[in-house]
């Protein structure tokens, strides 16, 4: 669609209750035949709009598009790909507050948090396409006299991005942006839980000279629409982000077709304090780490191990910080530090862990208990001690505000009790020992380590997990190959 014509469907940047919102296919906007789903504040439990309950033909119709667009786009020089993501993300810019907004009210998430996930998605964006003059292949040496051995990269193809509910703007951009500069096609499936800035992003995309079909956009059910998505024969590359159990399944479908994976799964990131660390410190990097998107976050801290020396004193700075927060509405509330939960079931979740934490045995610090504001889905922020390794509080994730703490002798324990897990996404340990921070970098099995400082990766880096974290990673140089095979050509000269 030319950036001057007029698009065939308004745009909705705030949410409106009576409003449908259309897949976007193709470059248009498609009128919804299947069924509605409701999208609700989790604040208020107030109507915020409608999207489509896309069947599988709707789904066809997607990956159909893609299919068609993405030869054309791969013959696109890189620099040019580039220059229509620098355009997505200049118009991201121009909506910056009201897509803010309309985060803040479908996720529950605080302003500020809502605003810093627009501004990085942009950046992300721009990032991105600076690879494109920085895709590399390589020069092999031949056994052969005369031949000259090319591997090159190319794209893989039609690529089904599917993404999570917390930071779910963000995520279009981590899946959008490495696929469409390496020559892929997209078409992109965001929860139904927060789906509607999604369709805000498509919005902005039908105001630039994107080529019709190689970004595209479907909304439903995972159940549904998921499942046609990751079952189509003509989709290349499945990336998901979301928990373990959805990966497992995607795999097992994606298996059928061989279709490839890349998978951001589920997190239980240890916290490692020693006892010659800066307590003020740890204590206000864990706290920031804990209550971020109210907890909801696979790589913020689920667990803490603390030297004993220093158990007391991180665990009073710890429970000011906890007790001062301020929580409810983000939509109406300027100085919440929290908002909601993403739904009942979220809360029911973590309600569900502390109490058994407290059959276990463990000790609520501060907290314990579902907020009652009289509406939404609030949780008080927790602090529970006494934990031990066998407690459910420090193995499963907990997705909520919620800090279990146990008290270790050394180091060496530290380390193994952070490794006895299913999962292997990111750690962090605060030391003023660089002997101790070498030995923890050396020896926790996770795709990150942070030291010093709060658990949040940087765009140029390369966010991956172990075991039941994921496979394949995302962002940096390394993110953008996994969105780029390899080609061998042999060419044997005189």
């Amino acid at each position: 669609m030319s950036a001057k014509a007029a698009p065939d469907y308004l745009p909705q940047y705030y949410a409106d209750s009576s409003h449908d919102y259309r897949n976007f296919v193709g470059g248009r906007f498609i009128e919804n035949t299947s069924g509605k789903i409701a999208v609700t504040n989790p604040a208020t439990g107030a109507l915020l709009g409608h999207i489509p309950d896309s069947d599988a033909a709707a789904v066809a119709d997607a990956v159909s598009a893609a299919r068609k667009a993405q030869s054309d786009w791969e013959k696109t020089p890189a620099i040019q790909r580039a220059k229509h993501l620098r355009a997505i993300a200049a118009k991201l810019r121009e909506r910056r507050t009201d897509l803010a907004d309309l985060i803040v009210r479908e996720q529950g998430k605080i302003r500020s948090l809502a605003q810093i996930e627009v501004d990085f998605a942009a950046d992300y964006i721009d990032y991105m396409a600076e690879w494109a003059r920085r895709i590399e292949g390589e020069v092999l040496t031949s056994d052969r006299p005369g031949e000259t051995v090319l591997l090159l990269r190319k794209p893989i193809g039609v690529v089904a991005g599917i993404l999570a509910w917390n930071f779910p703007f963000f995520l279009i951009a981590r899946k959008l942006a490495p696929a469409l500069v390496t020559g892929n096609t997209i078409v992109i499936k965001p929860s139904e839980e927060t789906p509607l800035n999604a369709f805000a992003f498509a919005e902005l995309v039908a105001e630039t000279d994107l080529p019709p079909g190689v970004f595209n956009l479907v909304g439903g059910r995972g159940a549904t629409c998921g499942e046609a998505l990751i079952s189509h024969p003509d989709v290349d590359l499945i990336t998901f982000t979301g928990s373990v159990k959805t990966g497992s399944h995607i795999m097992q479908v994606a298996s059928r077709n061989l279709t490839r994976v890349n998978l951001e799964l589920g997190g239980k990131a240890p916290t490692i304090v020693l006892a010659d660390a800066d307590l003020d410190l740890a204590a206000k990097a864990i706290y920031d780490s804990r209550i971020i998107n109210t907890g909801q976050v696979c790589n913020c801290t689920e667990r803490v191990y603390v030297e004993h020396p220093a158990h007391d004193a991180l665990v009073a700075r710890l429970k000011a910080l906890f007790e001062a927060t301020r929580y409810g509405d983000p939509s109406t509330e300027s100085d919440v530090a929290m908002g909601p939960l993403i739904n009942q079931a979220g809360l029911d979740k973590v309600n569900a862990a502390v109490e058994q934490a407290k059959k276990d045995g463990a000790t609520i610090v501060c907290g314990g208990k579902i907020a009652d504001l009289g509406q939404g889905f609030h949780f008080e922020p927790t602090i529970i001690t006494g934990g031990r390794a066998e407690m459910n509080i420090m193995r499963q994730e907990i997705f909520g505000p919620v800090l279990p703490i146990q008290s270790v002798n050394d180091v060496d324990e530290a380390i193994a009790l952070a490794n006895d897990s299913n999962y292997g996404l990111t750690s962090a340990i605060f030391t003023r020992d660089i002997n101790a921070a070498l030995k923890a970098s050396r020896e926790l099995k996770f795709g990150e380590t942070y030291i010093n400082r709060e658990s949040f990766e940087a765009m140029q880096g390369f966010h991956a997990g172990r075991r039941q974290s994921g496979i394949g990673g995302a962002d940096g140089k390394h993110g953008l190959y996994e969105f780029m095979e390899t080609h061998v050509v042999y060419m044997q000269g005189r």
